[in-house]
């Protein structure tokens, strides 16, 4: 049987990362999945396989190197820093991600962080919890900051599906908008500003770009103490992109007003990650959840199959390599 007529094996090695349905791809194949993989087990697991399938188990040069079989991985998500990509168009593998799965979860969650932090929600529940609002001489309780977005500038860093998605719904809370992107923005309701103007007049920042060696750590103090000591700077987009002792360091010394993080450099974080460890009520952690709502899981899940089904088909699409 020849290799164009053999069922392909395809391996899913971190199936416990996504929480969706799985279609059967429409083709003859062999179909292994892994809960989870660790890095070194990578290679063993994927020995015969034709298609991999990941989501953040990484594959490096040396990992591809010793996987002779393989012609596809399939990326369960956006982001690829996982995968060594310049190794794969040597070898002629096809890699293929996940596209514009995320552009309702996301800005939600981002305007989420945006405006519990804009109106104090974790002040203002912690004094609830310690009975201040039972004790008071009044009917309401004062004694936190509560900003309106309306009239407020959200600067935005990239302005791809998700930084136009939550452009939009920032425009509808009567916010200005301006961005600051490789591509500039045509819209007429936003502004392309330099850098330096969007550091220094932005009342809410945002970040939607991906992470590479130019915009590792493109935040770190030199840009934060340029921000107004109102500001907030929010992460949904990649951890590293924000130097995270500088954000523990300006926070703790109230040099800005606030940050709303979904994503840490290291994932999961280590015990002692200096966010992690932070108890302020102007900072607001979640875990690495802002693509994750139903409805996206499972539009990723279809997508993933669709991108497998496509690459046998011979038209592989949402290639990356």
């Amino acid at each position: 049987m020849s290799e164009l007529s053999a069922p392909h094996k395809i391996v899913f090695l971190d199936r416990n990362s996504l929480i969706a349905t799985l279609r059967a791809p429409g083709f003859a194949h062999e179909w292994q999945e892994y809960p989870a993989t660790s890095a070194p087990d990578a290679r063993q697991r994927l020995q015969d396989a034709t298609i991999a399938i990941t989501n953040k188990v990484p594959l490096r040069a040396a990992d591809l190197a010793l996987l002779p079989h393989l012609k596809m991985i399939a990326v369960a998500a956006t982001g690829t820093d996982i995968i060594d990509l310049a190794a794969c168009r040597r070898r002629g593998i096809v890699v293929s991600n996940i596209r514009n799965y995320a552009a309702t979860t996301v800005p939600e969650h981002c305007f989420a962080l945006i405006l519990a932090l804009r109106r104090n929600l974790l002040a203002w529940r912690a004094d609830v919890e310690a009975g201040l609002w039972q004790k008071s001489d009044r009917f309401c309780l004062f004694g936190h900051p509560i900003a309106d977005l309306a009239g407020s500038r959200l600067g935005l860093v990239g302005y791809g599906a998700l930084g136009q998605a939550v452009a939009k719904i920032a425009l509808g809370f009567g916010m200005r908008v301006c961005v600051f992107s490789r591509s500039p923005a045509t819209d007429r309701e936003v502004i392309n500003v330099p850098w330096d103007e969007l550091l220094e007049t932005s009342d809410v920042i945002s970040l939607h770009l991906p992470l590479t060696e130019k915009t590792r750590n493109m935040i770190a103090a030199p840009e934060l103490a340029r921000m107004k000591p109102n500001a907030l700077i929010i992460n949904t987009a990649r951890g590293g992109l924000v130097d995270e002792a500088a954000l523990a360091r300006a926070l703790t010394a109230g040099t800005i007003g606030g940050a709303g993080f979904d994503v840490l450099t290291s994932e999961p974080p280590a015990a002692d990650n200096v966010l992690l460890n932070l108890r302020l009520p102007n900072f607001i952690l979640t875990p690495h959840v802002a693509w994750a709502s139903i409805e996206a899981m499972q539009t990723l899940a279809d997508q993933l199959i669709d991108n497998v089904e496509a690459f046998m088909a011979g038209q592989p699409k949402n290639v990356v390599a």
